[in-house]
């Protein structure tokens, strides 16, 4: 029987121990998963709170449904029947923008008669039309790439919103080839992106004619799925399907490499041998542990930066506010001056997280645009999050509900020089074939780039069984 350690019990980790498990099993492997949780419980970024009948997300709130992979972990797990589709109201996405809301465009009939782009905008974001696209392929920002296609108008308020509303990051570090490889892909291929959209759009239709069904050719797209208890019922209904051990407050201070497999020191002063390796936790974890074993990866792995974020959830009676509340939330370009980076109508997204007559709104504070605020006061947090939502959406009355939650490390940072540093890192590992990496830290920070790693880490778990006879 091999032994395979897993550390971390966040969504990546638990993923990996089930798809290895289910792999082991299809290909006839005999395996012990042992799932290492320096925390006192399992779930990492993903916990759902329940107070006072509102229902608070820690951290993600959801995946999009446009992915397979983590509907058929779903699936697996046999709780594809608790899925909780977002509200289709919640498609609609605003920016906060010259003091006023503006609704995202979905089509080039909204975009023109929007008042988000100004005319010299929209002129120049047209013109990205005939602009070539670039031959070097050194790493370009998000910022470098947004100037030189779309405009710095287009920068300032499509771009950076959406950069800090997905990574709370700076796109003037940020890696476009990193963050949004697909966006990268689609200038390569096709000389630019709306050169892109125009013929994938063609595409698409042809696919449709012929009766195939396709998703969204370009965007994000899919539905912002969930459960009715939260996005926990995901993390929990893994750890109820896995067959190894799962064991909470067990830190991994050091790994330690031997002729054959591995030690592992706790930080309780516990050793555990083990044959194989995977290590599912942040990057600047997983270098503390590998400082005596790999000081080169160790290095490398401390090069990622994590921002910080404040979450904050306010509740509020309904009739306190008064502004329309159907759609997803708004965020706020980095030149209005706000303290917050956008906020989520999280009752309008989905329609149980607040008791009846109850709103629930959770706002973003911090991000690498702002480090310090994870240390303001939480009064502080709360008269900033209270100005910013009255300015945006003339809310007067102080929240009923209020829940904090800080996060010192939220997430990891692509920056400029990631996918080079990636490549060095694995270069690194060369000769610790049976120790694997995987998690946010690399690539993909969605729940649904978690899951797919996961099943890739699980992968290379199973050839390296194949290797060694089993």
């Amino acid at each position: 029987m091999t032994r395979i350690a897993i550390i971390g019990a966040g969504i990546s980790g638990l993923a990996t121990a089930y798809a290895i498990e289910q792999q082991a099993k299809q290909a006839e492997f005999t395996v012990e998963t042992l799932l290492l949780e320096k925390e006192s419980r399992t779930g990492g970024k993903i916990l759902s709170i329940k107070d006072q009948g509102f229902l608070c997300e820690w951290g993600p709130n959801g995946f999009l449904d446009n992915k397979p992979m983590t509907l058929e972990l779903c699936r697996q797990l046999q709780i594809e029947s608790r899925l909780l589709r977002s509200d289709d109201n919640a498609r609609k996405r605003f920016i906060y923008s010259g003091k006023v809301l503006h609704q995202m465009p979905e089509n080039g009939s909204a975009f023109l008669k929007s008042k988000l782009i100004s005319w010299p905008g929209k002129f120049r974001l047209a013109a990205e039309l005939v602009i070539p696209k670039r031959s070097s392929d050194s790493d370009e920002t998000l910022a470098d790439f947004g100037r030189r296609r779309l405009g710095r108008e287009a920068l300032d308020k499509l771009i950076s919103p959406m950069v800090s509303g997905i990574f709370a990051g700076d796109p003037e570090t940020m890696s476009l080839k990193s963050c949004f490889p697909r966006i990268y892909e689609l200038e390569q291929q096709y000389g630019g992106l709306i050169k892109a959209m125009l013929k994938l759009a063609k595409q698409k239709r042809a696919e449709v004619k012929a009766g195939k069904a396709v998703a969204s050719a370009a965007g994000p797209g899919g539905v912002l799925t969930s459960f009715s208890g939260g996005i926990q019922e995901l993390t929990d209904g893994v750890v109820t399907a896995l067959s190894g051990q799962v064991l909470t407050d067990h830190g991994v201070a050091r790994i330690e490499q031997k002729q054959a497999g591995y030690t592992l020191h706790l930080e309780n002063g516990q050793q555990l041998e083990v044959d194989l390796v995977v290590t599912a936790a942040p990057a600047y974890a997983v270098a503390d542990m590998l400082d005596e074993l790999n000081d080169k990866s160790s290095v490398i792995l401390r090069q990622t930066p994590y921002a910080t974020m404040n979450v904050v959830c306010f509740g509020y009676q309904r009739e306190q506010i008064d502004f329309d509340l159907n759609g997803f939330g708004y965020l706020i370009p980095k030149a209005e001056g706000c303290d917050t980076l956008g906020t989520l109508w999280d009752s309008s997204i989905f329609s149980n997280r607040a008791p009846e007559g109850m709103v629930l709104l959770r706002s973003m504070l911090g991000g690498a645009g702002n480090p310090t605020a994870i240390d303001f006061s939480e009064d502080e947090v709360k008269a900033r999050v209270m100005h910013d939502l009255q300015q945006i959406m003339g809310i007067t009355a102080a929240p009923e509900f209020v829940k904090i939650f800080r996060h010192r490390h939220a997430i990891p940072q692509y920056t400029r020089g990631h996918a080079q540093r990636l490549l060095e890192l694995e270069d690194s590992l060369q000769n610790s074939p049976d120790l694997i990496l995987t998690g946010n830290a690399f690539h993909g920070v969605g729940l649904n780039d978690c899951v797919h790693a996961a099943n890739q880490a699980a992968a290379k778990v199973i050839d390296r069984l194949e290797q060694r006879g089993g």
